[in-house]
């Protein structure tokens, strides 16, 4: 008997079920607030150099100091990093008159002066990472992301060897420290440390949220309860939206999205360990007493199932936890799948952050635009429900990647005064991304045997998390090209979205137990 046919017998999706993935949702909801949160925390407001006070500017309006001490842009508007070594006087006669002469610009030399109307305060104002501090700022993203492929690695290896529940507790223990030490930062160097300690963690809670409420799910419900718990993902988009417009001071917006990991931690008492993970590592004596548990809350008082049934469920002599991220190379049908796996979760999390980092680039206020795009979201998750069970996995994940370059490269080609068009071609273009992203979750849990499944997720989530650390580098590359970041996104998901025709199919399949099972 095989793990799935003892589901029909207790129920494959009753209230035990039900009630593990709302409480499973609760962390889900916190991710998309730190994973995204770069876009508040370190946002630049616009900003001049400071100019020290001279006696010849005490009759002088705080503009006619400007006007005379800042060099200005071709469109008009003051520039952000540069200064005359010398006030100006003659440009009050006329300002629009800028002079030739670039020898007498120089970069900022006491500091800068920032526009507090939108942000009280972010790390960018804090430690002035403005004009050639630049590269720092973009740098706490990928620093955060460095963290979460770091923990990809570990805690998909822990959680195949020490069990689901125990190491999302460590997960989100670590997550709760972590951000509050982030939230305390008193230097610059101290913030990168801790939201890079901050990311390892919260990989946890990435990795392992999915495949153990996956777990206990039966084949008709598993793709509706990965919609479900990804939903959960969108809302967390749309509470940063408003926890960032309410909360405008970034040590304490910091403190605002990592308090609710305390109450996932309480309320993760009442969720079990994964039967199929208990059966694989021969804890049957647990298992068994899961197993009745679940039959008992979903109403089906009368099944028994002796441990020595269970027992005989596990489809490899070797423990579970002699296996590593090795053996997925080993075999040539589960090492094709890896390498292919790999490829699409690069360009999914790649072109994903891509987008999502870049909310002034969008036509709406900052604020609008992640709300907007949280929103979408639920829609293009809608969608992809139906699509993935009836056209199928693999064409499902490989369109909604093309599509997703694409309209990134259609938003390099429309000019940029037609803002409402470009404003839909982003939408459409994040919803496709979030589709994208919703299908790869599901479709590589069912990819992988149950005693690789966390090792097989450590790994795609490694490989997409180093995609997610140089999404927010890639802006930088603007200062070559004005559209080059773009097309580098546009690239890189439709070239991996067509690597995903290579997967094979899963839809209506069991879910593998040995590596025996995929060969």
């Amino acid at each position: 008997m095989k793990f799935e046919d003892l589901l029909l017998e207790i129920g494959g999706f009753g209230r035990f079920q039900i009630l593990i993935l709302f409480i499973l949702c609760l962390p889900r909801i916190n991710l998309p607030m730190h994973f995204l949160l770069h876009n508040f925390l370190a946002a630049t407001p616009s900003h001049h150099c400071a100019i020290p006070h001279q006696e010849a500017f005490v009759n002088l309006t705080m503009e006619e100091v400007l006007i005379i001490s800042i060099p200005r842009e071709p469109d008009g508007t003051f520039r952000s990093c540069e200064m005359f070594s010398q006030p100006q006087f003659h440009l009050l006669l006329n300002s629009s008159l800028q002079p030739e002469n670039n020898s007498i610009i120089q970069h900022c030399q006491h500091g800068w002066v920032y526009d507090h109307s939108q942000f009280t305060s972010t790390i960018s104002t804090q430690w002035d990472l403005v004009c050639e501090q630049r590269g720092l700022n973009q740098a706490t993203a990928t620093f955060f992301f460095i963290g979460v492929t770091m923990g990809a690695v570990v805690f998909g290896y822990l959680s195949d060897r020490f069990g689901r529940k125990a190491m999302l507790l460590l997960s989100l223990v670590c997550s709760l420290v972590f951000g509050m030490l982030s939230a305390a930062s008193v230097s610059y160097s101290m913030l990168a440390i801790t939201r890079t300690l901050t990311g390892v963690a919260l990989s946890g809670v990435s990795l392992i949220v999915l495949p153990l409420g996956m777990e206990w799910v039966d084949i008709q419900h598993r793709t509706f309860s990965g919609i479900l718990t990804s939903i959960f993902w969108s809302i967390g988009n749309m509470l940063l939206a408003m926890v960032a417009y309410l909360v405008r001071e970034w040590h304490w917006l910091l403190v605002a999205v990592t308090g609710p990991c305390l109450l996932s931690i309480v309320c993760l008492w009442w969720v079990p360990e994964s039967a199929r993970w208990l059966i694989a590592n021969g804890k049957v004596k647990q298992a068994h007493r899961h197993v009745l548990r679940c039959a008992r809350m979903n109403g089906r008082k009368d099944f028994t199932v002796s441990p020595e049934a269970l027992r005989r469920m596990a489809t490899d002599k070797k423990p579970g936890g002699s296996y590593s991220y090795i053996s997925l190379f080993r075999t040539p049908v589960l090492r094709k799948i890896s390498l292919c796996s790999g490829a699409v979760w690069f360009g999914v999390a790649f072109s994903y952050y891509g987008m999502s980092m870049n909310l002034t680039g969008f036509g709406l206020n900052m604020y609008l635009s992640q709300f907007v795009f949280g929103v979408i979201e639920i829609p293009a998750k809608m969608i992809m429900y139906v699509l993935v069970n009836r056209v199928g996995r693999r064409q499902s994940q490989a369109w909604a990647l093309i599509l997703t370059g694409l309209c990134i490269g259609a938003n390099v080609i429309i000019p940029k005064p037609f803002t409402s068009l470009r404003s839909v071609v982003a939408i459409m273009g994040k919803g496709f991304s979030e589709a994208a992203f919703t299908t790869v979750f599901l479709y590589t849990s069912e990819l992988y045997p149950t005693i690789l499944r966390q090792n097989g997720m450590g790994y795609t989530s490694f490989v997409a998390r180093l995609g997610g650390a140089l999404a927010p580098l890639v802006f930088l590359l603007d200062e070559v090209w004005r559209s080059l970041p773009e097309l580098t996104y546009c690239g890189v998901a439709v070239c991996c979205g067509s690597v995903a025709f290579l997967l094979p199919e899963t839809l209506n399949v069991r879910l593998p137990e040995g590596i025996e099972d995929i060969e």
